[in-house]
């Protein structure tokens, strides 16, 4: 019964793996702000991993090295003001080696002055609407139909034969690389939340109030996200794609857009 239970186990998780692209750690993204988010995490993961070596080998050895059966006597002491000094000051000196480049990025985060494009991002149950300030430009971003067919009960289509299952759209927002763009969120219903891991942009769509991110692409390509916040029974069917491509191909797009306006 336990072999069986386990290859079932193992079967489930090699399908999962061929089926999607997973991965155990944060994406580096492809912006800088993206990769920056990326090395401060890892620095505060390894500062955990040496603390908890250092803690839990200091107890290993403890254990070890003062147990009853070799006839170790307890000490007799109530405090050790040295102990004390040596480990409240580690600990300080630690946060500060971590607060200092974390504020420095959190800055750089909110710096959204002088961009290139400004889009203004509304949520809605359940699609986004995207209009870019200072042209004619706007549209509602919905799943993709492939996506919506296969979602229904008894529907017949394998979800797993569709590319981009419940990740894809009709209208993706297009922005050109190397150029700053603002994003400014709100949502007219309930609270919705922008989220694109490649581009470190997690932001809540809040109706009343209007939020803002900004982000500098590196590279071209095609780039998906997905609502973050549980705002209704179809949360899960408002994906977002982002394509950023090349300055000359943005520009063609923009006067494709206009035309068709």
């Amino acid at each position: 019964m336990i072999r069986k239970s386990f290859l079932s186990l193992s079967g489930l998780l090699l399908a999962g793996t061929a089926s999607a692209d997973w991965a155990l750690n944060m994406p580096k993204g492809v912006t800088d702000l993206s990769l920056e988010t990326y090395n401060l995490h890892m620095m505060v993961f390894w500062w955990c991993v040496g603390i908890g070596a250092v803690v839990f080998g200091v107890m290993i050895y403890s254990l070890i090295k003062h147990r009853k059966s070799k006839g170790v006597e307890p000490a007799k002491f109530s405090h050790s003001t040295t102990a004390e000094i040596v480990w409240t000051t580690i600990p300080v000196v630690i946060l500060v080696l971590m607060a200092v480049p974390t504020a420095e990025t959190m800055v750089r985060m909110e710096d959204s002055r002088n961009p290139d494009l400004t889009i203004v991002v509304t949520g809605y149950q359940w699609k986004w609407h995207y209009k870019y300030q200072d042209s004619d430009i706007e549209f509602y971003s919905s799943l993709a139909r492939s996506s919506l067919e296969a979602r229904r009960k008894q529907s017949g289509v394998d979800p797993f034969s569709v590319d981009n299952y419940l990740l894809d759209v009709d209208n993706p927002v297009v922005v050109p690389s190397g150029s700053k763009i603002r994003l400014l969120f709100t949502a007219s219903d309930v609270i919705h939340s922008w989220w694109m891991p490649d581009f470190a942009i997690k932001k809540d769509a809040i109706p009343g109030i209007v939020n803002e991110a900004w982000f500098r692409p590196n590279e071209v390509g095609t780039y998906r996200g997905q609502c973050a916040e549980l705002c209704g029974k179809d949360h899960g069917y408002m994906p977002i794609v982002v394509e950023v491509v090349e300055p000359e191909a943005f520009a063609a797009w923009v006067d494709s857009r206009n035309v068709e306006q």
